[in-house]
């Protein structure tokens, strides 16, 4: 149980700041309270859940701050992804990466956010394998999930998916022609842009 919710929070099901419902929680997994309450105190220590006296736990929201931090953390881990592929990427890992970039450019997935949001998804994970470094691979994953919540959130403001198209191009470009300072650049520019876009929908509350 204290899994699933976990894995809920991580992929944005359940969002920053809602409010979970302790009695509805035990009810759906066949369970007493007491467990669930220790679940939360599980998750509060993992930096998932807030326990406010009095008041509950609700899914925990990254301050601005934070949320700055972390992805300036995720645009150096992820150029350093990008970097490694285009020095290392084989013929499986640039057929992968092909195939998720076609994804993401589909007209039917442009129309979809939900489905564009799995395709990039695919897309990064390509670019994280074709490194070929287990340890940065980790790391990186481990980031993303922390931000997902958010990163599912923006990919819904009108335009978004046109550029983060246009984006993926010059990096899967770059990996590609094997120019490793091409392509950590135009990763890390990537990771920039969508900072600063998740960064205007946190401070106007979208």
């Amino acid at each position: 149980m204290r899994l699933q919710l976990e894995e809920e929070i991580l992929t944005g099901r359940l969002r920053p700041g809602e409010k979970l419902d302790e009695t509805q929680i035990a009810a759906r997994f066949g369970l007493s309270r007491t467990p669930v309450r220790e679940a939360f105190q599980a998750l509060a220590s993992a930096n998932l859940v807030e326990l406010r006296p009095h008041q509950g736990a609700y899914v925990a929201a990254l301050s601005l701050k934070a949320l700055i931090e972390m992805f300036e953390v995720m645009a150096i881990l992820e150029s350093s992804c990008a970097a490694l592929a285009a020095r290392r990427h084989t013929l499986e890992d640039r057929q992968r990466i092909a195939d998720w970039q076609a994804r993401c450019e589909d007209p039917v997935n442009n129309d979809d956010p939900r489905a564009f949001y799995d395709a990039n998804g695919g897309l990064h994970d390509a670019i994280y394998r074709a490194s070929h470094n287990e340890f940065l691979i980790a790391q990186t994953t481990s980031l993303r999930q922390r931000l997902d919540a958010y990163r599912h959130r923006v990919t819904y403001h009108p335009g978004l998916i046109g550029k983060s198209n246009r984006e993926h191009r010059e990096i899967v470009d770059a990996i590609f022609s094997m120019d490793e300072a091409e392509a950590g650049r135009a990763m890390r520019q990537h990771l920039v842009t969508l900072r600063d876009d998740i960064t205007a929908m946190f401070e106007t509350g979208a």
